[in-house]
């Protein structure tokens, strides 16, 4: 079925020829120009207005025709497809993920190499994003400031996206907890009370907050946001000694900011679950934890999906448009050649 946004846009249609019928024409005042050779002019004239008789009218219908497919792509034709019963049998599912500085630290061990904690989070958080088909998600990612990447919505392989296109520094270089949550809080409040749940993802305490991170906790849990927080980063990372070698190397805890206490807490108050994540394989896990959720039945939701046809008669115009212009260019030629052909004459 085709549906018309602006369908009143064709009513425009006479009025190329309402103009022409009611605007008078326009007249010149110029003085005359005498010119030499007019009789030859006026016999070329008369030859290539016999010639370009039916082209005129040809030329009027290609003009008429354009005209018509300009408005029908203005009017913004809409193919709209079949119901589609979606299955909204999940829950509503935000993601709080940490993009600051320190998500650069490279200490998540994948077979023999170290890469840095974001990529992990990237490639492993998009897969847990592709399985939650029934669920709406959303994604807000953080660091001295928190913004919504994407809103809720069943178009997982949008959200899925957006969380492996984030790079660190785009939302600065602290990390703000409290205000990740509060912005959740946010977009969950008007969503059914059995269906709320947050993660939130982290390396580090909170640094740039507004809103401390169990003030926004409470809040949450006053509204029945259920929040699970992980902790991800090794807890020891072997740094080389000189030149690379073994030799004067040392051991350190690349986790020690993360403030493992304040995730605790948060996810206690919400009636969520603290996870840590301290290897990629560990962070796998505790997504297939939290892929077992068990889903709350909610409404049916219809979805018919739309197709956009305007750009079928703009191809058109584009087409006809070429085409009345290599006429017009032929038409030019043609008078040329006939305009030579006296000179040529005189000539010999």
């Amino acid at each position: 079925m085709i549906e018309w946004i602006w369908p009143w846009l064709l009513l425009l249609a006479p009025l190329p020829w309402l103009v022409r019928r009611l605007v008078p024409p326009a007249t010149s005042r110029q003085p005359a120009v005498r010119a030499p050779f007019f009789a030859e002019w006026r016999q070329i004239g008369e030859t290539q207005g016999r010639r370009t008789a039916h082209g005129s009218a040809t030329a009027t219908v290609g003009l008429w025709l354009l005209w018509l497919l300009l408005l029908v792509a203005a009017a913004r034709p809409m193919w709209i497809g079949e119901p589609i019963e979606l299955p909204n049998s999940g829950r509503d599912l935000m993601m709080a993920v940490d993009i600051s500085g320190s998500m650069r630290i490279e200490d998540m061990q994948v077979r023999q190499a170290l890469v840095p904690r974001v990529d992990a989070v990237r490639q492993l958080g998009a897969q847990f994003i592709s399985q939650r088909s029934g669920d709406r998600l959303g994604l807000i990612l953080f660091g001295s400031n928190a913004y919504v990447q994407s809103p809720l919505s069943f178009d997982t392989a949008t959200v899925e996206r957006f969380l492996s296109e984030a790079q660190i520094g785009f939302a600065g270089e602290e990390t703000a907890i409290g205000d990740a949550i509060g912005l959740a809080v946010k977009r969950l409040k008007e969503r059914p009370a059995e269906s709320r749940v947050l993660i939130l993802l982290t390396d580090g305490q909170d640094t740039a907050s507004s809103v401390k991170p169990l003030d926004a906790a409470k809040l949450a849990a006053k509204l029945g946001i259920r929040i699970y927080t992980i902790g991800i980063g090794a807890d020891s990372l072997t740094l080389p000694g000189l030149f690379g070698s073994s030799f004067g190397s040392r051991q350190v805890n690349p986790s020690a900011e993360l403030d493992e206490a304040t995730l605790q807490e948060i996810a206690h108050i919400t009636g969520g679950q603290y996870f840590r994540a301290r290897n990629p394989q560990e962070l796998l896990n505790i997504y297939s934890v939290l892929d077992e959720l068990e889903p709350v039945e909610q409404e049916t939701t219809l979805y018919r999906p739309r197709q956009a046809l305007g750009y079928i008669p703009l191809l058109g115009a584009l087409l006809l448009s070429f085409l009345l212009a290599l006429r017009h260019c032929r038409s030019a030629f043609d008078w040329r050649d006939t305009a030579a052909a006296p000179e040529q004459q005189e000539a010999r």
